[in-house]
This record gives C-alpha cells, sequence and structure tokens, in this order.
C-alpha cells in the first residue's frame, strides 16, 4: 500500500514539472465546459494512455536488453522517433493529429461534448504526455517491471491517477491558473529541443557503437524542486523489503542519521528513464558521535561456540564489534572474511568479535548445524548460538547481516546494516581503538581475498533479487498451477518465464518456507540476471543425498559451473545449506537456470544471487 501511496504523490507533483506542459493547452481549453462531461473524462483517458504505454514498456523492456540485432536497430528506430517528437513540435503534433481527429469526430456538432468522445481525446492526449522520469516515476517503472501482471498496472495507473488529480484541480480552477502555467511554455520548448538533441545524440553514439551506455547516462528529468522533493520522498516513505535481498544489494552510506531505509527492488534501464539500483542505507551515528544506548545483555544463547559464554560485564573495557547473522544467507557469507580478519589484526589492541547467529530457516535453528557451519567457515571468534532470536529482539535488530560498535565504555556507538563499505567500517573499529588506548590509532585496512561463495559479488550486474519458494513469501512464481499450500501437487513449467519468473515441474509439498520433492524427477526453473545463482536447499530430515543436475539455457553449464557443481551440472544435496550453481566467466546477460533432481526428499527454500 505504501508503494502506491508514493505513486499516486509522484503524479501529484508532476504538475510542476516541465513535462506536463504540452498538454495543458488540450486540457485548459475545456475548463469553460462541463467538467463532468469534457474534463473529468479526458483525463481519465490521458490515464489509460499513459498507464498502458507504461505497463507495454514494463514488459518488453526484458526483451530489448536481449534483443537480437533486429530488435536493437527497431530500438534504436523507436528512440530516434522519440527524440524527433521531442525536438520538432510540428513532428509531434503530427504523429497525434489521426488519434486526435477521431476523438473530435464523436463530439457532436454544435452540441454539448460528450463523455465518450472526450474519453477518447484524452486517450490520444496522453499520447503527447512524456512525464519526467523522476525517481518516483523511476521507483515505479521499476516496480511494475518486477511485479508485472495487474500489481503492477495498479502501480501505473496509481501515479497516472495522482497526475490527473493535479490537472483535474487546476482545471476545475480555471482559466486564472492556466495563465500562470503558460508562462512557461516558451521556455518548455526549449527543453523539449535540448532533450530532444539529447536522445538523438544517443540514438547515433549507439549506431555507431561508439558507446552502448550513451542512452543509460543521458536523463530525461530536469532538475527541477520537484525532483528534489520526490527523492526526499522517495528516501523517507520507501517501503522495505526482505531483509537479505536489501542486505544483498547494500553499497549506501556506511554511517548516517534516521531510521534503516531499504530502497525497492533492483531496478533497471527502460524506455529511456534512468532507475537508481537497488540499495539499503544504514543508520546510526559515526564513531566519533553520540552514543546510542548501552549495549543490550548477551543472554538467551542456546550455546555458544569458540569460547565461554560472553557477558557486558566480560567486555568492560573492550571495543565489541557483534555480527548477526544465519548460515544460509550469501551477504552474511560474503561479510565473514571482513570480520574474521578485524578480529586477527586488532585483538591484540582490544577489539573483540563476538558473532550471533540468529536464524532465517528453521534448520538453522539446530545447533549442530550451526557449529559445523562455523567450522566449515573457519570461523574463530566467539559465537552465540542465538536459536531463539532471543539476543537479535534485545538489540531490535531486523537484518542480516547486522555490525553493531561498541565503545570500551559498553555503548553502541553506530551500526550498519548490510554488506560493504568495509572500509568505512574499520574505520569507526580504528577510532574507537583509538580512544580507548589513549589516540593511538591503527592505519590501513584489511586485504580479503575470499572464494567461492565467499567471494564479493558482482552488483553492477545483479538484476534478480533473493527469492523464496515457500508460500509465505513466495513471489514471481510462474507455473500454470496454482500453489497448493501444503498438499502434494503436480506441476509443469511455465513455457516462457520472463526474468525474474521461476516455476516448479512434478510431485512437490509447497509449505510455508520450503518446497518438498515427493517423487523424483522434479525440476526448478529460474530465469535470471546475474554473476552468480545460489540455492537454498537440504535433504529430507534422516533422508539421504539427492542428486541433481544443472543446465544453462539446457546444456551443462562447463565453465561456468558454481563451486557445488562439476562442469557438466552433476552434484548432491547432502546437508542443509546454501549452494552455489552458477558462477559466469564471461559477460553477464538473461539466462535460463534449471535444476533436476533425481532422487526425492530434497527441501528447496530460496534463490540468492550475487
Amino acid at each position: 500500500m505504501t508503494l502506491y501511496l508514493i505513486a499516486f504523490a509522484g503524479g501529484l507533483l508532476a504538475i510542476v514539472s516541465p513535462c506536463i506542459l504540452p498538454v495543458l493547452p488540450f486540457v485548459f481549453a475545456r475548463a469553460d465546459q462541463s467538467f463532468r462531461r469534457s474534463g473529468l473524462p479526458l483525463l481519465i483517458g490521458m490515464a489509460i494512455t499513459f498507464s498502458a504505454v507504461g505497463a507495454l514498456a514494463t514488459v518488453t523492456g526484458e526483451w530489448i536488453v536481449r534483443a537480437n540485432q533486429l530488435g536493437r536497430v527497431l530500438a534504436l528506430v523507436v528512440f530516434g522517433v522519440f527524440g524527433a517528437a521531442l525536438l520538432f513540435p510540428g513532428f509531434s503534433e503530427w504523429l497525434a493529429r489521426p488519434f486526435v481527429r477521431i476523438g473530435a469526430a464523436t463530439q457532436r456538432r454544435g452540441g454539448p461534448p460528450t463523455i465518450g468522445g472526450s474519453l477518447v481525446l484524452g486517450i490520444s492526449t496522453g499520447l503527447l504526455w512524456t512525464p519526467c522520469a523522476g525517481p518516483i516515476l523511476g521507483l515505479v517503472l521499476a516496480a511494475a517491471a518486477v511485479e508485472g501482471g495487474s500489481r503492477g498496472v495498479v502501480l501505473l495507473l496509481a501515479f497516472a491517477a495522482g497526475s490527473v488529480t493535479a490537472l483535474a484541480v487546476a482545471l476545475l480552477a480555471g482559466r486564472r491558473v492556466f495563465q500562470m502555467l503558460k508562462q512557461s511554455l516558451r521556455a518548455e520548448v526549449w527543453v523539449r529541443r535540448a532533450l530532444g538533441v539529447a536522445v538523438l545524440a544517443g540514438v547515433v553514439g549507439i549506431a555507431l557503437g561508439w558507446d552502448t551506455g550513451v542512452l543509460a547516462r543521458v536523463s530525461l528529468t530536469p532538475g527541477s524542486g520537484a525532483t528534489a522533493l520526490e527523492q526526499r520522498l522517495v528516501d523517507r516513505v520507501r517501503p522495505p523489503e526482505p531483509p537479505q535481498m536489501a542486505a544483498a544489494m547494500a553499497d549506501g552510506p556506511a554511517m548516517t542519521q534516521g531510521p534503516a531505509m531499504m530502497q525497492g527492488p533492483a531496478m533497471m534501464q527502460q524506455g529511456g528513464a534512468m532507475m537508481a539500483a537497488s540499495a539499503m542505507t544504514a543508520q546510526g551515528r559515526g564513531a566519533a558521535g553520540s552514543a546510542e544506548g548501552a549495549m543490550p545483555a548477551l543472554d538467551g544463547a542456546v550455546q555458544w561456540l569458540n569460547g565461554p559464554p560472553q557477558t557486558r560485564d566480560t567486555l568492560r573495557g573492550q571495543v565489541v564489534v557483534i555480527d548477526f547473522w544465519t548460515y544460509s544467507c550469501i551477504n552474511c557469507l560474503r561479510s565473514i572474511p571482513y570480520v574474521q580478519a578485524w578480529a586477527a589484526k586488532y585483538k591484540d589492541a582490544g577489539l573483540v568479535v563476538i558473532g550471533v547467529h540468529s536464524p532465517e530457516f528453521a534448520f538453522e535453528r539446530d545447533a549442530g548445524n550451526v557449529a559445523k557451519a562455523v567450522k566449515d567457515l573457519k570461523v574463530t571468534y566467539p559465537v552465540a548460538v542465538d536459536s531463539n532470536r532471543k539476543i537479535w529482539n534485545a538489540f531490535r535488530n531486523q537484518i542480516w547481516p547486522a555490525h553493531y560498535f561498541i565503545d570500551a565504555q559498553g555503548r553502541i556507538r553506530a551500526h550498519h546494516f548490510g554488506e560493504g563499505n568495509y572500509q568505512e567500517s574499520e574505520r569507526i573499529v580504528q577510532t574507537l581503538l583509538a580512544e580507548r588506548n589513549s589516540g593511538t590509532a591503527a592505519s590501513g585496512f584489511v586485504q580479503v581475498a575470499a572464494a567461492g561463495a565467499q567471494a564479493a559479488p558482482d552488483l553492477p550486474d545483479v538484476r534478480s533479487p533473493e527469492t523464496y519458494i515457500g508460500y509465505e513469501r513466495q513471489e514471481h512464481y510462474a507455473s500454470p498451477e496454482e500453489l497448493a499450500k501444503d498438499n502434494d501437487e503436480r506441476y509443469s513449467l511455465p513455457a516462457r518465464p520472463r526474468l525474474n519468473q521461476w516455476g516448479l515441474e512434478g510431485w512437490w509439498t509447497v509449505r510455508n518456507e520450503h518446497a518438498v520433492l515427493g517423487t523424483a524427477p522434479g525440476k526448478i526453473v529460474f530465469r535470471f540476471h546475474a554473476r552468480d545463482l545460489h540455492l537454498v536447499l537440504g535433504p529430507r530430515k534422516g533422508g539421504k543425498p539427492v542428486r541433481f543436475r544443472v543446465l544453462l539455457d539446457g546444456a551443462p553449464p562447463l565453465d561456468d559451473a558454481g563451486v557445488d557443481v562439476d562442469k557438466q551440472g552433476s552434484g548432491a544435496v547432502n546437508e542443509h545449506r546454501l549452494y552455489q550453481l552458477i558462477r559466469q566467466k564471461g559477460a553477464v546477460e538473461d539466462r535460463t537456470f534449471q535444476i533436476e533432481f533425481l532422487d526425492p526428499g530434497v527441501e528447496a527454500f530460496a534463490f540468492t544471487f550475487g
């Protein structure tokens, strides 16, 4: 619901953007006619046009990304026409003239306007309207592309409804408002022409192969106060994503004040609108700032690994880093080498690192599973097995991974959510140690060269979000059969899954957090865009290892195989954990992943990417 409200607010703000000006003459020409029969149907028609074109763009956007040479030429032609329409108003009017005539022809000669005629005229007028691609419109288009279907259309309609609501208010205010707004029309012509030149230059550059990223750097958003206001609204009210997904894309500032904000789905360039990559902004105060409060007690762990239980009293006088993690979380796995390196480098200077393992999935509550993971990952610092999330709740934590920085007086001085920004975090450790040791500060930063699933992600090429298979948080499911909750059901693969869609084949029982294969064989397919693909898997309790075979675009992965499969795609599920199945060596593009399980009893939980 929050995202729909943001979309509506963005539409309201569109009226102060220069991009609304070309349609104002059409709207205000009817200021002296019946609002119910003329103005309102016209505005509804505009909303229909925008929503239809936007929905089409979100559906075809991923096709354009992976288009063959013919598709590339057609895309360049479309952008060329768009640029010419911006540069030459007469050409833009000529494009819309047939539709305007249709709308005008539906009106009664010499009589009052009809609702149907006004609606058609509004649909044609909408073809002249190109809303500026500000932060909110970028968020709306990206979310619509990821959501797809009716939810995506509703998002676009919410934005359009906001725009026509603002226009309706202006229309009801009458000609006085139009007189104030039309003073900007002359400047708007030059803005449109400048944008047209920029778009055409981008088309020429791409056609000649000068730079495939030209259009990605051409912003169609005027630098207006409305844009800044939109950005502030998005930053304050943007709805949260599932914690691991937001953390997976974390590359925002290490420490800023205010509530933590997890931005929307991974976004991409579509239809000339520049959309920001998904990110999470961490909260907290820098190490030199005031304390956020005393460190909560570390009570409630079911077990401590790598040493005796730690308490606030035993930690008094030490600088402490608390690392909340869980062993199937890819973001946690990638941050552990840095945390381990800090523990080793600053141990003699008074730093104590404590891992708090708070589970996401049921199998991660098992202390034996956690102990094995700690050993396999070569974690040497103390780890609290927080299977009941008591320490998690004491810190009021909500994110994996999360790092809390505590000074020698036992006060939380800063914290960082998500992976990334390791130098900023290490600088805070150095500052707190310098306070403890009377100004003696360490210099330099740890150097980490992790391998396998712990290697650093290729964030610019990650366009697929963490995706859960259990029905509690399931998204983007595309098999033709409806998910049967907690019941054995036969499923079939989607014929042509779109980007980020997935499906099942075979007899599966879908539970709240995972799906269980009842009878072999069974398959899962996922259309993704990322360098790495991981899948959290495990055998049924007490079950034997489950053999599987992986295909990438219908063929063995060969050099693109992950660490848990061979080049022919063969592997086995022998314990509950995250399995790296694909690591692409070449260019990253949309690929179709398929895994076939040759034995029954496998449990599939979630896809993650890197």
